[in-house]
């Protein structure tokens, strides 16, 4: 009835909720349909029944099958099988708030961050034990201004890896990457003001510039980089006074932006007499570096952002802004006055880890594990029929266009319902513009079940 593959990256109990999923999906197992008992199938697929029970158990609680009491499991109608898991449509708004707390959409496919099992849960057990036994000051006391002076003099020494010069002068830790976009908004941008940013772009940005009521242009991006000759039009007619850009693995594309692209941008820049902000959260999953806009412009214009949140853990909350010591004075002024400084702890806590012994090995992992997925996925989706935008060069995310004849939205609230995040493109456009591509983040995506399910609607 179902083959199951003990060697796959998903476990067994997802390999049978996703089988099963599908063939209710393309009518192979109908409405009302009898399945069979947990032994039985324990028994025809070689799993252990408490195998089978959890996987029963979890498509009662989506409404997939129901449980009847001394008969056993039947294929649940089709009105009973939505009801359980009805939500308003996805939108924007859904994405900046339900998609971090709804515990219902198990499988991430567009998500943008890591498994927890793909993060560095060793290191930040290792490092909360080591913080646990320290003085009463590190655990009691508000931190500096700037952030963690041990930190930032550690992120000198990885800047430099990048060919960034920034002394820890330079240097502020921020509430992770966000906080660090939303300085650099307020020191540069004003209500009215234009700013360019890349399309597609992030979207948690998009919304963040909207509501500081700046206007945007999207400068669309290419295999690599934003595209110059665009950028140069909109700077010579709109006169921006910033634009913000994704460099390294661009989310949602998954792109690099190559040097050639990276002096044009700067040469644009000084040009035209606007500020460049470069967001850089996915520079530690680069197999290779590649130049940045802020080593190659020694921060005279550039503003740097980084997180830890993609490779050591979202729940650290610790990012950090490198920026020439003007702009640093007065971001560290208005992250004073927005909320005091950062938490120590969890400053010394990313310390830890970066310098543990196996954070190096953990980073080449990972970088591994995102290749190998990447490959599969691409291959996969494109054996459904989807267009990559972009070969795979690591990273999290694939960019990818659906099959002629798939309507976006219906895809994207019909996976709802069966508890898969999908991300469409058009939450990544300035104007919200219509799309038909979707944000795929591979260590997510690469699952039998996403696989077969997007095959279910394909053939409707």
């Amino acid at each position: 009835m179902l083959q199951l593959n003990s060697d796959a990256a998903i476990s067994l109990t997802e390999q049978i909720v996703g089988s099963l999923v599908t063939k209710i999906e393309r009518g192979v197992l109908s409405e009302g349909a009898r399945l069979p008992s947990v032994r039985s199938l324990a028994q025809m697929t070689k799993v252990s029944p408490f195998t089978v029970a959890e996987a029963y158990n979890r498509l009662v609680a989506a409404g997939w099958i129901q449980s009847q009491k001394a008969r056993g499991y039947f294929v649940a109608t089709r009105g009973k099988a939505l009801a359980p898991t009805q939500r308003a449509p996805v939108d924007e708004a859904w994405l900046l708030s339900r998609v971090y707390e709804d515990r219902a959409l198990e499988l991430q496919a567009g998500g943008g961050w890591l498994p927890p099992d793909w993060l560095y849960e060793y290191g930040m057990r290792t490092a909360l034990r080591q913080l646990a036994k320290a003085s009463g000051d590190v655990l009691t006391r508000y931190g500096h201004p700037q952030g963690l002076p041990e930190l930032r003099q550690h992120l000198q020494w990885r800047l430099a890896l990048r060919g960034i010069e920034a002394p820890a002068e330079q240097i502020v830790l921020t509430h992770g990457a966000s906080q660090g976009l939303d300085l650099a908004i307020r020191l540069l941008v004003q209500p009215g003001d234009t700013v360019l940013i890349d399309n597609p772009g992030y979207s948690t940005l998009i919304a963040a510039l909207l509501g500081h009521g700046a206007k945007l242009f999207g400068v669309p991006r290419t295999p690599t980089g934003p595209d110059v000759p665009v950028l140069a039009q909109l700077a010579e007619h709109e006169r921006p006074v910033a634009f913000f850009t994704n460099s390294a693995l661009h989310n949602p594309t998954g792109t690099s932006t190559t040097a050639t692209t990276a002096h044009q941008i700067l040469k644009l820049a000084d040009k035209y007499n606007f500020r460049v902000v470069e967001d850089d959260p996915f520079a530690d999953l680069l197999a290779t570096p590649i130049p940045n806009l802020a080593g190659l412009d020694n921060l005279e214009r550039v503003i740097y952002l980084g997180s830890f949140s993609k490779t050591l853990s979202p729940a650290l909350r610790v990012g950090y802004l490198a920026a020439d010591a003007r702009t640093i004075a007065r971001a560290t002024q208005l992250k004073m006055t927005a909320g005091l400084t950062g938490s120590a702890i969890m400053e010394s806590a990313a310390l830890n880890m970066l310098t543990d012994g196996h954070h190096r090995t953990h980073l080449d992992r990972l970088r591994e594990r995102l290749a190998e997925a990447q490959h599969r996925v691409c291959g996969r989706l494109t054996e459904l029929g989807w267009s990559i935008f972009h070969p795979p060069s690591g990273g999290l995310f694939l960019w990818a266009e659906a099959p002629a004849g798939l309507d976006t939205d219906q895809l994207t609230n019909a996976a709802a319902t069966v508890g898969i995040a999908l991300a469409p493109g058009h939450f990544y456009h300035p104007a919200g513009s219509p799309s038909r591509h979707f944000r795929f983040n591979a260590a997510w995506a690469d699952n039998s079940r996403l696989y077969g399910w997007l095959a279910g609607q394909a053939v409707r």
